[in-house]
């Protein structure tokens, strides 16, 4: 065994896949590039996620407390680093990357047409906010593109570097 820098533990247990989060606050619509989230119920679904409060979305969701997960298939990857190489205080990241915002039902912010599903969530728990930067998130209206094929998605395991889904295996389970 060799050991490992503490600063590099992410990369091993990365959830992955890496999303786009959208946020509509004061009339304008913003897209961040998010790999920090995890589920944590099925029923309602429950999603985790940390956005630095350095972030321009961060504000955003705090005051608007709702928000689109939308999760992009590896052809977006170039679009999808784009997003997060650059900053929505300054420009419009939609408008930049070319990337189409389209109305959603149940929040204000807009889906991403480009991506398999998008994911229409409400901040239901802000205790750990303040601390850990960490939202939970109801999803309250899903999502998929049928016209879109067995769709594989990227995770990110630091320093730029990204893996791409592999094969799929099938075991029984309990699990739903």
């Amino acid at each position: 065994m060799k050991e490992l820098p503490l600063a590099e533990v992410y990369r091993l247990i990365e959830p992955g896949p890496v999303v786009l989060l959208t946020t509509r606050a004061r009339g304008r619509a913003n897209v961040m590039t998010m790999s920090w989230h995890m589920m944590v119920e099925f029923t309602p679904p429950t999603i985790a996620c940390v956005v630095s409060s350095d972030d321009f979305s961060f504000g955003a969701l705090r005051d608007t407390k709702e928000c689109v997960i939308a999760i992009p298939a590896v052809g977006l990857a170039e679009k999808v680093v784009a997003v997060g190489n650059c900053s929505g205080r300054d420009r419009d990241k939609f408008a930049t990357i070319w990337l189409t915002p389209l109305p959603a039902e149940q929040v204000a912010a807009p889906l991403v047409a480009e991506c398999f599903a998008n994911l229409e969530c409400r901040v239901v728990d802000t205790r750990l906010v303040n601390k850990y930067n960490l939202f939970v998130l109801e999803v309250v209206k899903a999502w998929v593109d049928p016209g879109q094929p067995k769709p594989k998605t990227m995770h990110h395991i630091g320093k730029g570097t990204f893996v791409v889904d592999g094969e799929t295996m099938h075991f029984d389970s309990r699990m739903p």
